[in-house]
């Protein structure tokens, strides 16, 4: 049996016809990233978020000499987002990068680990979180963020013994 799994995203190159809200996340997301501390990979990451009572809650990566113990910076904001504002929903989420040592070409997604808190974070929330990848030339928009990882996985995957 085959089975095929599709995945809707918009991209945009033309940033104009971006909400001015989506530009403000946008323009948080690029500040913050350059006060990221990521003296080892030199890659640097920038979210912010805005939330349903229209609090912006921002974070970068924070890297560490045991690579283990640094956090990404969707799971910075999202950790801060959950602590100070625990029923509030999380709307829309804008995540960008640079790199000292890569052109990056595409917009950077968020890795394996942070598409399970993100998708954790939205099944609490009972409440979709629209994401915005983006970099200097594009970007991509997904309208939840079980579009990233569709095999993703939850208490529904389980069957007690």
């Amino acid at each position: 049996m085959t089975s095929e799994i599709i995945i809707k995203y918009h991209e945009i190159t033309d940033f104009g016809l971006l909400s001015d809200s989506e530009r403000i996340l946008m323009d948080k997301a690029i500040k913050i990233s350059k006060s990221a501390y990521a003296p080892y990979s030199q890659f640097y990451v920038g979210v912010a978020m805005i939330l349903e009572n229209n609090e912006i809650i921002i974070g970068n990566n924070q890297e560490n000499a045991s690579f283990p113990c640094g956090v990404c910076a969707e799971r910075v904001a999202l950790s801060t987002a959950n602590t100070n504002y625990p029923n509030i929903k999380i709307k829309t989420v804008a995540i960008t990068a640079t790199s000292k040592n890569f052109n990056l070409l595409e917009p950077v997604g968020p890795c394996g680990l942070c598409r399970q808190v993100l998708i954790e974070s939205e099944s609490r929330q009972n409440y979709n979180i629209e994401l915005l990848l983006f970099n200097d030339n594009k970007v991509v928009k997904f309208a939840s963020a079980k579009d990233l990882l569709p095999f993703y996985f939850n208490e529904t995957k389980l069957k007690r013994t």
